[in-house]
């Protein structure tokens, strides 16, 4: 979902808004909420290391786009109180531009790489003895004069995040000392991100818009802050300021995000695969075509969030409409048929 034009995606979680991020986003540990398990086995690593006085073991973040991989890597530099250089995977499209990066790093610097996945190979095998033994081969010159040297690197943590762990060949991802996984965040885990966030904004926010807030957001942090910003924008515009439980759900109405945090797009998917192809099974492809959409868009902002609510399943077949999708639509859902009868 693209919006408006000049405002940013509402529903879109990969798309990031930087100018608030800086705001809303937590400095250290102790101040991000959710992912218990990485949180506790992240401060664990950290603790060590600087008990040793050594760099963090490097550390790959995979998980869906929003749930903070990029927060991450700013808290570990943060806790480490050393200097961050963030890049990303297209950003990095030849063995020059790793080399200037990594040969400016000081020691225990934090080098963050977002889309990890998406180096090109030429950049990944650049990538390795880097990680590995803290050195980086380069050709100098050209032609018959050109020569190989290996250049000393500072002792450095990466930092990788990518949306698509199997993507990442075995040899990259084994480079990692330490792999966590997020996940979706919970209703409390949400409500509590949105009250901090509203803190922060100085919005007067009722207890009973924040649950409405958490409800919609989709299990993603970015997404609760997106929605937050709207409904303060609606209510200081068409209300007195305050974000009560009515204004929010007019403004999320305006929004055209439902109950269950389901944007127009999510809708018209399920409509396509239940009216157009009787529930399915249908390939990622011909839904994207009906659709008037790319494929990555449909398989990493739309499926995610409707294969966790059980609106949507994937199979070796094509993607399929549940009953929970049909009910959800007001819908009947499809006959299943007489049952074969077993034998004893």
């Amino acid at each position: 979902m693209t919006g408006k034009a000049g405002d940013e995606p509402i529903l879109d979680p990969r798309a990031d808004d930087d100018q608030y991020d800086l705001t809303l986003r937590p400095r250290l540990l102790s101040e991000y909420v959710g992912q218990e398990q990485v949180r506790q086995n992240l401060s664990i690593l950290l603790e060590a290391a600087r008990r040793r006085g050594e760099p963090v073991e490097h550390v790959l973040l995979s998980g869906p786009p929003g749930l903070g991989k990029t927060t991450l890597a700013h808290i570990i530099a943060n806790e480490l109180g050393v200097a961050i250089k963030v890049s990303s995977g297209p950003a990095i499209d030849h063995q020059g531009a790793l080399g200037s990066i990594l040969l400016n790093l000081n020691t225990r610097d934090v080098f963050f790489i977002d889309e990890i996945h998406r180096l090109n190979s030429v950049v990944e095998e650049s990538l390795y003895p880097a990680l590995e033994d803290f050195r980086f081969d380069a050709v100098l010159g050209k032609g018959v004069g050109a020569s190989a040297a290996s250049l000393p690197l500072p002792h450095f943590t990466c930092v990788g995040a990518t949306t698509r762990q199997g993507l990442l060949s075995g040899p990259l991802r084994d480079r990692f000392g330490a792999v966590y996984r997020l996940d979706f965040y919970n209703k409390a885990e949400l409500e509590s991100i949105v009250r901090r966030s509203a803190r922060i904004l100085d919005i007067e926010i009722h207890d009973d818009a924040v649950a409405e807030i958490a409800r919609r957001a989709r299990g993603t942090p970015r997404i609760a802050n997106r929605l937050l910003r709207r409904v303060r924008d609606y209510a200081q515009v068409r209300g007195d300021g305050r974000a009560t439980v009515d204004t929010t759900r007019l403004a999320l109405g305006m929004l055209e995000i439902d109950e269950l945090g389901l944007e127009p797009l999510d809708r018209q998917l399920l409509e396509t695969l239940i009216l157009k192809f009787k529930g399915g099974p249908v390939g990622l492809d011909t839904i994207a075509t009906s659709l008037s959409e790319e494929p990555e868009t449909i398989e990493d902002v739309h499926e995610p969030y409707l294969i966790q609510i059980g609106f949507l399943a994937r199979t070796s077949r094509g993607r399929v409409a549940t009953e929970l999708a049909y009910r959800h639509l007001g819908l009947v859902p499809p006959d299943p048929g007489p049952q074969q009868t077993r034998l004893l």
